[in-house]
């Protein structure tokens, strides 16, 4: 009884566990330990709607490396976490839009999940198969980029999505300013010149009424340079260079994409089509007039042959008169 009720409770256990993130292979690697990442940073992670997190080693005789796994809230979060945590170091990497590599890692945005290897760069392969076994993906587009490539420093860009996130990376901006929680969300770039640096923000509000109101208040910032294109509002603050300031905001245009639903004619407006069309169907109905008839008095006609029949001729007749 006692080790019936210990195996139960191992069982309850083991259902109450959580679920691996990370397959148990990876190519010709093993997983061996599996643990949770540190949390060095809640407030950010909160904020990015973080689900779920592992880190597993993966072994393959001496040979080893670590990879972790975010599962975050969408594919916006898994943005603004690969460039929170992108090394400063990295290059772009061709394995996915959204990546980037070291010489001893890979770290890369899929859907939303944020993949970081170290001592290891998976071959495209091995990605496929991975990106296969993950579960509850949702393969939502990426959001639209508004700022310009010109003079842009490299791995500067950041995705804001929530008031911690502008703290951490645009401290000048006040929250109740920026409003997130009327839907918006920022991204974020360093540009270069001789005279100095300009960080730049670009700010998307769900209705141009809103980045209306919002630029306002965005103009009252001492030192702030603001322009609203559409639902955007493009802000800089105290710039080191005006000029390139100017430069940068002036490219920050939102283009809108409108599909008029235009009335395709038909055949079926055509007026001559439909005169013709009655005209056939007249035949048809004349045809089918004709074809009965004869079969009516063929069938009478074949039965007057036999005069055994007295009901040969006979027709019902309802006397209306």
């Amino acid at each position: 009884m006692v080790k019936m009720k210990f195996l139960l409770l191992t069982l309850l256990c083991a259902g109450l566990a959580p679920a691996s993130i990370l397959p148990d292979t990876v190519g010709a690697y093993r997983r061996t330990v599996t643990s949770q990442p540190p949390s060095d940073d809640p407030a950010m992670w909160n904020e990015l709607g973080l689900k779920d997190s592992e880190i597993a080693t993966y072994e393959n005789g001496p040979a080893k490396f670590k990879a972790t796994a975010w599962h975050l809230q969408d594919a916006t979060a898994t943005l603004a976490a690969f460039d929170w945590l992108r090394s400063a170091k990295s290059t772009p990497s061709p394995v996915a839009n959204l990546a980037a590599e070291t010489p001893t890692g890979l770290l890369l945005a899929h859907a939303n999940y944020l993949l970081e290897f170290d001592g290891y760069k998976p071959t495209l392969p091995e990605l496929d198969q991975l990106a296969g076994e993950l579960k509850n993906v949702e393969n939502i587009a990426l959001p639209t980029l508004f700022l310009p490539s010109g003079n842009l420093v490299a791995r500067s860009e950041r995705y804001i999505v929530g008031p911690v996130g502008l703290q951490r990376f645009s401290p000048g901006i006040p929250p109740s300013v920026a409003a997130f929680h009327l839907g918006a969300e920022a991204e974020m770039a360093v540009f270069h010149s001789g005279k100095g640096d300009v960080q730049v923000l670009v700010f998307n509000y769900p209705t141009w009424a809103i980045s209306r109101q919002q630029a306002d208040a965005f103009g009252k910032i001492p030192g702030a340079v603001v322009k609203r294109s559409g639902p955007l509002v493009a802000v800089t603050l105290a710039p080191a260079d005006p000029d390139l300031a100017e430069n940068v905001l002036a490219q920050v245009a939102y283009k809108a994409d409108v599909t008029l639903q235009e009335h395709i004619p038909t055949l079926r407006d055509n007026i001559g089509n439909l005169v013709i069309n009655a005209f056939i169907l007249i035949g048809i109905l004349l045809c089918f007039a004709l074809v009965s008839g004869l079969a009516v008095g063929g069938v009478r006609a074949w039965m007057r042959r036999g005069k055994d029949n007295p009901d040969a001729d006979t027709l019902i007749s309802l006397h209306l008169e």
